[in-house]
């Protein structure tokens, strides 16, 4: 059963923004068994997104369509939807006052435009929006069930959670299924080399990959004729790809690697701290994305090397004479972090993200990171390629997974580098324990 991906917008359509909102719609729509077979992008034009609806209704049985229901004259869709299915518009009232009640909550008066997010085509399921003003709604086009959700992504989640997700699944065929497996540390053709094979020792399974820097998801795809035999075949298949990776695996689906690393941390039952010099507030911006109040203890940003001394006690002579950006620093950066915080668990990162202050020993993109815990201190260095941003990036990541290495397997680090850390050498090109 085919299925499309429908975003509306000039600000998509001129490149204003990138669309995540049309890879996120896409992945959860084969994950309940569509086969996602066109993402179409159309700007805030009456005709071209009525005519785009039509189209796509008569070629599939479901549409996912995200953008245009906000309250200003740019936002068509509801009225195109009720065009394309020859249906009038009316005004739903739990609607209405759901949206005043918002406003209300929010302290904020509610202008006119607003209440036009309240009319739906005649026919179609409203679904209300408990994170944002804007109803989705659900309504039959030709031979399509298509939905309809706001751009904002947070508010598309909570409506595909809550609403779409069961509508949808509905009248989803169910003969397949997919795991999606994340995975950082290799680059894209070497994850797809460790898997060479895996789909012809699997038939019926189907092994694609997204990209998505630093981090690369692996996706399982099973179809059969049942749902059930398609789960257990995913399964096997998913647990051969796991196998294969090892340990540059650190999830399944929908967690993140921040989360992954935090789950580590908690389970040792350890608190966390930061101290931060090239990736500038990078890695505890990335922690805190998602809840961190129950592992985290805190962060310092010390880009100088008088900082480095004044807040975390790095001692000037070990800077005078391995320089800034050392394993010897890093080190001490982590210990100073754990012991000014009293937490169990600092984590320091120095290097040269560029595009200036490189030397011929120590280029751009060189990057030293520490992680101390109560059995010791552990170290990395690598000199890491691209721009500053994804110098950045890389060294926030590699520094992370650091973390969550020694927080799985403290007992691995004492007295040498870990195993995995010789073995997953993209986040580590040398390995240090002290």
């Amino acid at each position: 059963m085919s299925a499309a991906v429908l975003c509306i917008g000039t600000e998509i359509t001129r490149g204003e923004i990138v669309n995540t909102n049309a890879t996120w719609l896409a992945s959860r729509m084969t994950g309940i068994g569509f086969e996602v077979t066109e993402i179409a992008s159309v700007d805030d034009d009456r005709p071209r997104v009525v005519e785009t609806l039509r189209r796509l209704a008569r070629q599939h049985e479901a549409i996912a369509c995200t953008g245009g229901l906000g309250p200003t004259t740019d936002d068509l869709t509801t009225e195109c939807a009720a065009i394309a299915a020859s249906a009038p518009m009316v005004r739903d009232p739990a609607s209405v006052e759901a949206i005043r009640d918002r406003f209300r909550k929010l302290g904020r008066p509610m202008v006119g435009s607003n209440i036009k997010q309240a009319d739906f085509p005649s026919g179609a399921t409203v679904m209300p929006n408990a994170v944002g003003t804007a109803p989705g709604f659900a309504l039959q086009i030709d031979r399509a069930l298509a939905v309809f959700f706001p751009g904002v992504p947070r508010e598309m989640h909570y409506l595909w959670e809550t609403h779409a997700e069961a509508m949808l699944r509905a009248i989803a065929p169910a003969t397949s299924h997919q795991i999606r497996i994340k995975t950082f540390g290799q680059p894209e053709s070497t994850v797809g080399q460790m898997l060479d094979g895996v789909e012809q020792q699997f038939p019926g399974v189907t092994i694609g990959y997204r990209a998505s820097f630093p981090e690369i998801e692996v996706k399982v795809l099973a179809r059969t004729q049942q749902h059930a035999t398609a789960v257990q075949l995913a399964e096997r298949a998913a647990a051969v790809v796991q196998e294969r990776l090892g340990a540059i695996v650190y999830g399944r689906d929908d967690v993140t690697f921040m989360r992954a690393m935090a789950d580590a941390v908690r389970a040792r039952g350890w608190w966390l701290a930061l101290a931060e010099s090239c990736t500038g507030g990078l890695v505890a911006s990335l922690l805190t994305s998602e809840p961190a109040s129950d592992y985290l203890r805190g962060g310092v940003v010390v880009y100088s090397n008088e900082a480095k001394t004044a807040l975390l006690g790095v001692p000037a002579e070990l800077i005078d004479a391995h320089g800034a950006v050392s394993q010897p620093v890093a080190e001490a950066m982590a210990m100073g972090a754990a012991r000014v915080t009293g937490a169990q668990i600092g984590l320091g990162i120095t290097g040269i993200a560029g595009p200036t202050g490189g030397t011929e020993d120590k280029p751009v993109g060189l990057v030293d990171w520490a992680v101390a815990w109560p059995g010791g201190v552990t170290s990395r260095h690598r000199v890491f390629y691209g721009d500053r941003t994804r110098i950045q990036k890389m060294a926030a990541y590699a520094a992370m997974a650091l973390v969550r290495q020694v927080a799985l397997d403290p007992g691995a680090f004492e007295g040498g580098a870990h195993p995995a850390a010789r073995q997953t050498s993209t986040v580590s090109s040398t390995s240090k324990a002290s």
